[in-house]
């Protein structure tokens, strides 16, 4: 059984779009995201530096624009074909972490690619113009007992925005909290800052609800053609309708990715198959999932593993090798 996760925002980098765009319909799929989006996610993909692509506004369109590119150079769909007509038999389930949950839901067949790059420049633009309100932020914080670290967080006004599983969460709130957080972190865990705008998935971002929630209501979603997982507590999406409900409240609730992966756990998840930019959701799958057989989509070179594990796992099947799962090394 074949999970496809779709990353969030943090997975982008400088560059990370040149070798993709020579492979066959990856150019036409971001010509028409840029399209839909209005934003050249071509030249924020090759050219544009790190400060460019942190800005919430761009790095969230770009992040959804390459999950379904990578996903359909995969499945061989071409931009004018149904992703939710290719992904039927091939797909199991789709999880999107934060902004990934609006590419999941293309994967899915509740979104089409146009309605999720919609969505997502409005999403972008509107937590960007939140988080400008008050300077806030968000730090991982790695390891440490799980209730002294939300202990801490609590004592310090601050959110639990993500929690991860692999004892990493991820808080938000002020820039004189995290300050403090990371001038006095909890025992045995270190503190991280991370390189985004503002503290997402926190009351912070209520002004971005309102804006997401308008835009939704003049989308028609429709119902999974796969199993869709909801960032909020795991659990399996009921209807289009729910999904795109989910989707609006996430913006201002906390991602529970550590939920998501124990009801992996529970419907027999055999591989997961992570989107470019792949590589920070087949990490934390490496340290919760043992077992999982996982492939990264870093680059075109991971294309043909990503096309072997979907072969193997696809339809709840099983891998016809009788060797360990191996994770992608590429």
């Amino acid at each position: 059984m074949l999970v496809v996760a779709c990353p969030g925002q943090g997975a982008q980098s400088p560059g990370m779009l040149a070798a993709w765009l020579e492979v066959d319909g990856v150019a036409d799929v971001l010509a028409r995201a840029s399209e839909v989006t209005g934003t050249d996610l071509v030249a924020h993909g090759t050219t544009s530096d790190a400060d460019t692509i942190r800005d919430t506004a761009v790095a969230q369109p770009l992040l959804v624009a390459t999950a379904l590119a990578s996903l359909r150079a995969v499945l061989d769909a071409p931009v004018a074909a149904d992703l939710a007509q290719a992904v039927q038999g091939r797909i199991d389930v789709a999880a999107g972490h934060s902004v990934g949950e609006l590419a999941a839901a293309a994967v899915a067949g509740v979104l089409t690619d146009d309605d999720a790059l919609s969505l997502v420049a409005v999403r972008g633009a509107a937590m960007a113009r939140a988080a400008a309100a008050t300077p806030t932020g968000m730090s991982a914080v790695l390891g440490g007992d799980a209730d002294e670290v939300l202990a801490r967080l609590a004592a310090l006004g601050l959110v639990p925005a993500n929690v991860n599983g692999g004892a990493q969460v991820v808080a938000a709130g002020t820039l004189d909290a995290l300050a403090a957080l990371s001038a006095e972190p909890p025992t045995r865990a270190r503190v991280v800052p991370l390189q985004v705008a503002g503290a997402f998935h926190t009351s912070h971002m209520a002004p971005a609800v309102d804006e997401l929630a308008a835009a939704a209501a003049n989308v028609a979603p429709r119902e999974p053609v796969v199993t869709l997982l909801g960032n909020a507590d795991g659990a399996v999406v009921a209807s289009g309708g729910d999904a795109l409900d989910r989707i609006v409240a996430q913006v201002a609730r906390p991602v529970r990715w550590d939920l998501c992966q124990a009801t992996l756990v529970d419907l027999g998840v055999t591989a997961l198959l992570e989107v470019a930019p792949g590589g920070v959701l087949t990490g934390l799958a490496r340290r919760t999932l043992p077992g999982v057989e996982t492939v990264a989509l870093k680059s075109p070179a991971d294309l043909d593993a990503a096309r072997d594990l979907v072969r193997r796992h696809a339809g709840g099947a099983q891998p016809s090798r009788s060797t360990t799962p191996q994770e992608s090394t590429s």
